[in-house]
């Protein structure tokens, strides 16, 4: 009986942890269709571990015309309103620092940028540092990535030649932005899952191969990995399309 106690008070504890860890987001149907809350909410999560569920009804924070305000779109004014809280307060304070400005003003719709978060007041400067384990990066860039690209010495014989290598990649001066949502640039969505954060895949749809299957720690480990490679240099610094 004791042991059963014991099960049943670790299982209400996670729960509660997992709970604690997680808040809703009711966002607009233009911010959905337009991608940019797939683009954002898994980038926020990468960094902090927490994750948001956009919802279309009343949620624990909103997107909308009432709050502080966060980004532009020409001349209108998108607010975030929220309930108090650690999380939600984390979530505004990212947005208006200079991480999340420029995360939100990275977003490309139509090949064109579709939001500006200068509002002409000073932000919170924060230094990019990436917490992930590098080792463990290493090891899933070898094993969900290296089918395809050249991650170091040790599979570049493993490799598919058209596809650039890590090092090429850290090259490029948005290599950041590239990694953080590698599963939304072509050709990965066909084949990649990222777990709490992308779709199933259509039944219609299936992966022309075996699909790749990463979490957000894993990409965090990634990113860890990816920022101490040393970039290659082909004398000349590298534009990025």
């Amino acid at each position: 009986m004791f042991k059963i106690i014991v099960i049943a008070a670790v299982l209400i504890a996670t729960s509660a942890l997992s709970q604690d860890k997680s808040f809703t987001l009711q966002t607009p149907k233009f911010l959905v269709e337009t991608g940019f809350v797939k683009y954002l909410l898994p980038r926020f999560s990468l960094k902090t571990g927490i994750r948001i569920t956009p919802v279309e009804t009343e949620g624990d924070a909103a997107f909308g015309d009432i709050g502080v305000r966060v980004f532009s779109q020409g001349d209108r004014i998108w607010r975030l309103d929220k309930a108090d809280g650690s999380l939600t307060d984390k979530f505004a304070a990212w947005l208006q620092s200079d991480v999340g400005k420029r995360t939100i003003e990275d977003f490309m719709f139509d090949g064109a940028s579709l939001f500006s978060a200068d509002f002409g007041t000073k932000s919170e400067t924060q230094n990019i540092v990436f917490t992930g384990d590098a080792r463990q990066g290493e090891a899933v860039s070898l094993k969900k990535c290296g089918r395809c690209h050249v991650i170091n010495d040790s599979n570049r014989m493993k490799a598919i030649g058209s596809t650039p290598s890590f090092a090429l990649m850290r090259s490029f001066a948005d290599w950041q932005r590239r990694y953080e949502t590698f599963f939304m640039l072509n050709p990965h969505p066909a084949f990649t899952q990222v777990i709490d954060v992308t779709e199933p895949f259509a039944a219609h749809l299936p992966s022309p191969i075996v699909p790749i299957v990463v979490t957000l720690e894993e990409i965090e480990a990634i990113m860890a990995y990816v920022a101490g490679i040393v970039p290659a240099f082909l004398g000349a610094p590298i534009q990025s399309q």
